[in-house]
């Protein structure tokens, strides 16, 4: 058997991050050398008995500073990603009133689509190269929001606002929310549930203030495009350089194929899939809802305000639930209990009962994007290998995300009612929440235990 190797190079191997040594346990001479056994995945290396893994600080200062740094990274990405509504009315009746109201909200499809699909590179990069692949994706976004303020035509809206902003967001996504993921364990879901909030007060701010600036008379659009991009920029580059990565990068190659064939990773996929197919729909199409149903437009145009309103508690709260009662267990009440207000959706016909609506179903939809990173961060065994995870697993959910909102817009479009629509999402959400059964069952545990 070889010998146990000393503190000295045991600390050494893993401060090069960011300067805080990770400590790693000191038996089992020969589980030390295999484990970090570069190139090869932990499962590949590790013994029958499962290994243990460096221990996670749980908090402090320097954990919860990269909390709310992520927290301000999504605040100014996939929170600004919700103003889009706002965008789409104004092109219709200015830069882009040649075009259909279909053609200009396959920008904002693009640009979601993006989102998610950016974390296949955002992820991986992360994992090998630590947190300085965040300040690239950064300085692209704020060019993308720079540009987006000089375009006049319907490509150049696509190029830079869909494509350029939404890869751009999505390359930050998964290494904040990595990043979070490699400072807790026990606390994790409160973690992340915080993290995930920045996006739900990026989604109330950024819609209120470009309505606000995009009616001044004395503000031209340039501008009020450029105004938000300074106001990100205040936020973004402070909240960027608080990403700190904890574990040394991995080595190896750039993708973990072999995670597709991990039963529990491919069935939360598949769970989670279904669910962003429909959990969209009420989000796009809330405030035409209540319009047709003659609630007055200056209450409708709020909605959406308080709907992400909502979900920063959605997002919170059940974070926290989770470190208790467990992710899946709260992934898969959250979703159900979404499907159910989903189908429900086509029977309100007030103002009082749609205001209802938007505030429990800002509250539960927003639990599922949170509790679906946490869960997606608990699947791999070595922890360096979570920004990976992610970005696979967001990319296959990009999928559902840019087919969801069309073929909703189709079945309205089709039968001129929300009908068919509420129907489609809900049963979608509730099968792919009754699905998260089947991750309960692959982990092995049973179906009532802490997962």
């Amino acid at each position: 058997m070889s010998a146990t190797p000393s503190n000295t190079t045991t600390e050494a191997a893993f401060e090069k991050s960011d300067g805080v040594p990770v400590e790693i346990p000191q038996s089992n001479g020969d589980l030390q050398g295999k484990l970090f056994e570069e190139g090869k995945p932990l499962e590949e290396n590790a013994p029958s008995t499962r290994p243990q893994i460096p221990d996670f600080p749980d908090g402090g200062p320097r954990a919860w500073s990269v909390a709310i740094g992520a927290a301000g990274v999504l605040f100014t990405t996939f929170g600004y990603v919700n103003a889009f509504g706002i965008y789409q009315e104004y092109y219709q009746s200015h830069q882009l009133r040649d075009q259909t109201p279909s053609a200009i909200s396959w920008i904002g499809s693009v640009q979601v689509f993006f989102l998610f699909g950016g974390n296949l590179v955002g992820g991986p990069l992360f994992d090998q190269y630590g947190a300085r692949t965040m300040w690239p994706a950064a300085l692209a976004f704020l060019f993308s929001v720079m540009m987006t303020s000089l375009c006049s035509q319907y490509y150049q809206f696509m190029l830079a606002q869909g494509i350029l902003g939404g890869f751009s967001m999505g390359m930050s996504m998964s290494p904040v929310m990595a990043a979070t993921a490699q400072y807790f364990n026990k606390n994790r879901g409160a973690a992340m549930g915080i993290a995930v909030a920045g996006s739900s007060l990026g989604g109330v701010i950024f819609p209120i203030a470009l309505s606000k600036m995009l009616n001044n008379p004395d503000l031209s659009f340039g501008w009020t495009v450029r105004i938000i991009g300074f106001l990100m920029l205040a936020v973004l580059i402070p909240s960027a350089a608080a990403i700190r990565a904890r574990l040394p990068p991995r080595k190896g190659r750039f993708f973990i194929p072999s995670a597709f064939t991990e039963v529990k990773f491919t069935s939360l996929l598949f769970a989670v899939f279904l669910m962003m197919l429909g959990v969209f729909t009420p989000i796009f199409y809330i405030t035409t809802y209540a319009v047709v149903h003659g609630v007055d437009v200056q209450l409708a145009s709020y909605l959406i305000a308080i709907l992400n309103g909502m979900s920063l508690f959605g997002r919170i709260i059940p974070g926290i639930l989770a470190d208790k009662l467990g992710a899946l267990n709260m992934l898969c009440g959250a979703g159900i209990c979404t499907g159910i207000l989903t189908l429900c959706w086509q029977l309100l016909d007030s103002s009082a009962s749609i205001i209802v609506f938007a505030v429990l179903y800002g509250f539960f939809s927003g639990a599922i994007v949170s509790l679906m990173t946490v869960s997606l961060a608990h699947t791999p065994k070595d922890p360096r290998n979570i920004g990976t995870y992610m970005g696979m697993g967001m990319a296959v959910v990009a999928f559902a995300a840019l087919a969801g909102p069309p073929i909703n817009g189709a079945l309205v479009s089709k039968y001129g009612g929300f009908t068919e629509a509420s129907i489609f999402s809900g049963v979608m959400i509730t099968v792919g929440a009754s699905s998260v059964t089947l991750v309960k069952m692959a982990s092995g545990k049973g179906l009532f235990a802490k997962i």
